[in-house]
């Protein structure tokens, strides 16, 4: 409850008091340590719960971002004490109790990203009734690098540990530990699919909101084989004692040059094809299988799930990197080699698709869609999935570049629709019909965290129940019949090393 006398909230967590900010009617606690800085004797290892303090901490700033690749853009800057384990709650109502609980995930293809870009800020969802909680957790070689002598998969292991802070503190702020509904997009999502599949994991979280899953795992030959070619640019065996030594930029980069050669290595197969050095890796201890077959088992029964993706996922990485208009035949051949399931069904199932058509399904459905069908489809056999489809196309980039893109839904979902790379999708003056659609996805994703039911009917093989998200949503059928038909035998199983030529 807030400290009576103060103007500024304060709380006690396990760990100690923290003193927030009360901000449009929130109260925000910012930069809170769950696990100590993975630092000097803690490098490249899991995560440590954190160490009490005394007195009161100040909660008023985000903490400093993980170490972050600089391949997409990123600063690659990070805080030098290493303090980058961080969560950041959002309370309507410190007084409350047992509130439904949100928990953000974030993406960033498993090299980047940060709890504090403010398209992710709380406040907008927080004040329609739930705690919301957005936390960093270690990116790229620091997170995923798979040496010898290191835990794998440290920053899921990170978010583990992010998700058992909420269940021991989150009461503190008016939460419900036994009500909480993890939710996030792209590396989000598969992350959320990977926990799902995780032991450790089991019983943090009862619901599920994955937007956009990435089908991207990698098996633990593959993953250790990028491994030592990361360490061969320093020099080094991918030992992790010999690796910790280095400073986490060091290491990072290397990870960005091995990014920027994977063109070249054909050993490593679709990771090459796509240059993603970084995925969750089904190791067979901390991730035991690949979602799909862990689901089909069994795991996660209990928790209810909400998977969708974009109508046109691969849009917005063309538009970014000046191919759309650009796509040759050649380029075409070559992405339904690499990526579908039968180049030639993919051509007869879409006789009127020119070549740059077909390259950016076949890219859209192997990367996000079909993955996200998949685990619908996996899941409901077990336990309770509703699929959606977002088809409202972003207005961002002169209005008709790209279509449904992958990353839309992140703004829809926060209310954010100026923040941060919203502008980009939603353009610098957002058409009424944005916030609109937001204010919709927003209340189905509440009614979901707060009583399971987001408002349309489960999916099932029979009528395949689908909301589809438009300026005017409706429930159908799944429309993407087509796709997921080509794709039906696919076991989007790990990718693995190829013999070398």
């Amino acid at each position: 409850m807030s400290a009576i006398g103060s103007a500024d909230p304060e709380v006690r967590v396990t760990t100690g008091r923290l003193r927030g900010r009360m901000e449009d009617g929130v109260t925000v606690f910012r930069g809170v340590p769950f696990a100590r800085p993975p630092v000097g004797a803690l490098r490249l290892d899991a995560p440590v719960p954190s160490e009490p303090w005394d007195g009161v901490r100040e909660a008023g700033a985000f903490g400093p971002p993980p170490p972050q690749s600089r391949v997409l853009g990123a600063s690659g800057t990070s805080g030098a004490d290493g303090d980058w384990l961080t969560v950041n709650v959002w309370s309507p109502d410190l007084g409350a109790a047992r509130l439904p609980v949100m928990v953000w995930i974030h993406g960033g293809g498993y090299m980047y990203g940060w709890s504090g870009d403010p398209v992710f800020d709380g406040r907008v969802l927080a004040r329609d009734g739930v705690i919301v909680v957005t936390f960093n957790y270690r990116v790229s070689a620091e997170g995923f690098g798979h040496f010898q002598g290191a835990p794998a998969n440290r920053g899921l292991l990170d978010q583990v540990a992010a998700l058992r802070w909420v269940h021991d503190n989150i009461a503190a702020f008016g939460g419900d530990p036994d009500r909480v509904t993890v939710f996030g997009e792209s590396a989000g999502a598969g992350s959320i699919a990977a926990l799902m599949a995780m032991p450790r994991a089991a019983g943090l979280f009862r619901r599920a909101i994955a937007q956009s899953v990435p089908g991207l795992f990698f098996s633990a030959e593959l993953a250790a084989d990028i491994a030592a070619a990361l360490a061969g640019e320093l020099g080094l065996a991918p030992l992790a004692g010999e690796l910790a030594r280095l400073s986490p930029e060091r290491l990072i980069d290397a990870g960005d040059a091995v990014a920027n050669k994977m063109g070249g290595c054909p050993q490593w197969g679709r990771a090459a094809y796509v240059q993603t050095p970084f995925a969750p890796v089904v190791d067979g201890e901390v991730l035991p299988a690949v979602p799909w077959r862990s689901l089909a088992d069994g795991a996660a029964r209990d928790v209810e799930l909400i998977v969708g993706h974009t109508r046109d996922e691969y849009r917005l990485f063309m538009a970014i990197r000046g191919d759309t208009g650009q796509i040759t035949a050649e380029r075409a051949a070559t992405a339904l080699r690499e990526l579908a399931p039968d180049p030639e069904a993919y051509r007869a199932a879409y006789p009127g698709a020119d070549e740059e058509r077909l390259y950016e399904l076949v890219h859209s459905d192997w990367m996000f869609r079909m993955p996200s069908v998949r685990l619908a489809e996996i899941h409901q056999r077990r336990g309770r999935a509703h699929l959606y489809e977002l088809t409202w196309p972003a207005p961002g980039m002169g209005g008709d570049a790209l279509g449904a893109c992958h990353g839309l839904g992140v703004p829809l979902t926060f209310g954010n629709l100026t923040a941060g790379a919203a502008g980009l999708l939603l353009g610098q003056e957002p058409p009424p019909a944005a916030a609109e659609l937001s204010g919709r996805v927003r209340a189905a994703w509440i009614a979901f965290a707060t009583t399971g039911d987001p408002g349309w009917p489960t999916y099932e093989p029979q009528n395949r129940h689908t909301w589809v998200i438009d300026t005017e949503p409706t429930m159908t059928a799944y429309r993407e019949e087509t796709s997921r038909e080509l794709w039906a035998g696919h076991a989007f199983a790990p990718l693995t090393l190829r013999a070398r030529p």
